[in-house]
């Protein structure tokens, strides 16, 4: 038995493969494994949990098949920040603080999605700030859906933009800084995030001692990849 985490799936019914790979993986995993941790991202956007998309329905209906097998648990993503109780409840889900500290087969493991380790972006997380701020997050629920729908699909526009234009650099890295500080406060864990789109395994060292950084694989033009823990410690696999 094992724990599997997933992360930047950004499920949008716009890409026809990702729906069917994401309910067949849950199928799948369903108990065969210990839990199924989902760090963030896990939508294109969300809108509010009183979004009637039939995509995003057929989603929760997935998870909530799932959950009832296997331990579920969601972490906040820049794009799925609106996330919330009645989600929770109707998938099935826990939803979990970023950072989230992880004890498994006698290995300390730190969760996060990554975007809050960006911090060289300063405009990015100035609208982090902004739309985590429970004020804005109660002004922007209350509009019409249809209006949500639009802003969402705007940012979306301009985000999409962005990557045509600078590639990968489009998305910030993780700042050493930031790593550095995160790790330093939690001795002993071995960090693990996306975000980034920069699936790798890294090894630095903080404060003169050997860490451990995991990127989780996006899944972006048909490829699509998880961490797995169990007791060899951490390992990357590609999913079909």
């Amino acid at each position: 038995m094992a724990i599997h985490l997933i992360s930047d799936l950004h499920l949008h019914a716009d890409s026809p493969w990702l729906g069917p790979l994401f309910s067949r993986t849950l199928t799948q995993w369903a108990g065969q494994i210990d839990a199924l941790y989902i760090l963030g991202d896990l939508f294109e956007y969300w809108v509010g949990d009183d979004d009637d998309d039939a995509f995003a329905g057929a989603m929760v209906a997935a998870m909530h098949a799932f959950s009832r097998q296997t331990p579920l648990y969601i972490m906040h993503g820049n794009r799925d920040f609106l996330l919330g109780d009645d989600f929770a409840r109707a998938s099935g889900a826990v939803l979990l603080p970023d950072p989230h500290p992880l004890h498994v087969a006698g290995r300390d493991y730190l969760l996060s999605h990554g975007d809050a380790l960006c911090s060289d972006d300063t405009a990015y997380q100035q609208f982090r700030s902004m739309v985590r701020q429970p004020q804005w997050q109660q002004a922007f629920l209350q509009k019409p859906l249809a209006e949500r729908h639009a802003i969402a699909r705007h940012i979306r526009g301009e985000s999409e933009a962005r990557k045509q234009q600078y590639g990968p650099d489009a998305i910030s890295d993780v700042s050493a800084d930031a790593v550095a500080a995160l790790l330093a406060a939690h001795p002993g864990h071995i960090l693990i995030h996306g975000h980034t789109h920069r699936p790798a395994h890294h090894q630095l060292q903080v404060a003169g001692q050997p860490r451990e950084r995991w990127v989780i694989s996006d899944w972006h033009d048909g490829s699509a990849g998880y961490l797995r823990l169990d007791q060899h410690g951490v390992s990357a696999h590609a999913l079909r």
